[in-house]
C-alpha cells in the first residue's frame, strides 16, 4: 500500500530560547548565530532528508532562515499556515524564571472548565484542535497533490501537541519533545489517514541522531549505577 511519509522538524534556536522567555506565536523572532551554528554542526554530523516539499510555520525561525538543512519549498497549504506555535497572551516574552513565580501562570492548563484564561491567550482546546487539524490537513494536501514525501518546520510545543494525539505509539505530549533542529518522521496511508486520523511514528531526525540520544541515556545510567 502506498504511504505518505512527513519529517515534523523543530526550528532552530532564537534568542527567546536562549534566554529562557516564554515564547508562542505572538513573537517572530528569527534564528540567532547560536541556532544557525547548531544547525550547522547537525547539517555536519547527521542525515536530513532530502524532499523537494517543505511546509513552514510563518515565523521567522521556521521559514524565514535559509540556512536551515532542508530545500525549501513552501506551498500555501492551510495545514502550515495554521501550525503557529500557542498564542500566550499577557505571558508571551516574559521570563519562564519570573513566571514560576505567578499566580495567574500556574492557572494556565489547569483542568478543562476551570474557567481561567490569560487575557490575549489561545484556550487550550483550540491549540490542541488546531494542532491536529493541521497534521490531518498537511497529509491532506500530500495525498492529494500525490506528494509521498516532505518536510514540515515548525515549533516543538506544536510538534508535541500533533503526535500525542494523532500518533501511534501513544505518548505523553512531553514524551514527543524534540531538541532545536531535530524531530519525528511520521507516515500514514489513505486508509489510516480516511479512516482512523492516524499517523505512524517511524523515526528521529536527523537521522543517527536517536544513536547519540541513546548513547547520552546509557552513559548517564551508567554514571548513577557508579
Amino acid at each position: 500500500m502506498k504511504t505518505f511519509k512527513l519529517h515534523l522538524i523543530r526550528h532552530g534556536m532564537t534568542a527567546g530560547n536562549l534566554q529562557g522567555l516564554y515564547i508562542g506565536s505572538g513573537t517572530d523572532l528569527p534564528l540567532c548565530d547560536e541556532g544557525r551554528a547548531q544547525l550547522a554542526d547537525l547539517k555536519d554530523r547527521f542525515a536530513y532528508p532530502q524532499v523537494d516539499t517543505v511546509f513552514s510555520s510563518p515565523p521567522a525561525a521556521c521559514g524565514g532562515n535559509r540556512q536551515h538543512p532542508v530545500p525549501r519549498s513552501c506551498p500555501p497549504v492551510y495545514g502550515a499556515r495554521s501550525a503557529g506555535g500557542r498564542i500566550f497572551g499577557k505571558f508571551e516574552g516574559r521570563p519562564v524564571k519570573d513566571l514560576v513565580h505567578d499566580e495567574d501562570f500556574e492557572k494556565v492548563d489547569q483542568p478543562p472548565g476551570s474557567g481561567y484564561l490569560p487575557e490575549g491567550a489561545e484556550p487550550t482546546e483550540q491549540f490542541h484542535a488546531r494542532c491536529a487539524d493541521s497534521l490531518m490537513k498537511l497529509f491532506e494536501y500530500m495525498i492529494r497533490m500525490d506528494v509521498t514525501e516532505a518536510a514540515c518546520v515548525t515549533h516543538g510545543g506544536v510538534i508535541m501537541s500533533m503526535l500525542s494525539q494523532r500518533a501511534v505509539p501513544t505518548r505523553r505530549p512531553e514524551q514527543w519533545m524534540a531538541d532545536p533542529g531535530c524531530g519525528y518522521t511520521v507516515q500514514t496511508d489513505v486508509q489510516l489517514w480516511m479512516r482512523d486520523k492516524l499517523v505512524e511514528a517511524i523515526d528521529i531526525v536527523p537521522f543517527g541522531y536517536a544513536d547519540t540520544l541513546q548513547g547520552q541515556a546509557e552513559a548517564e545510567e551508567n554514571e548513577n549505577y557508579e
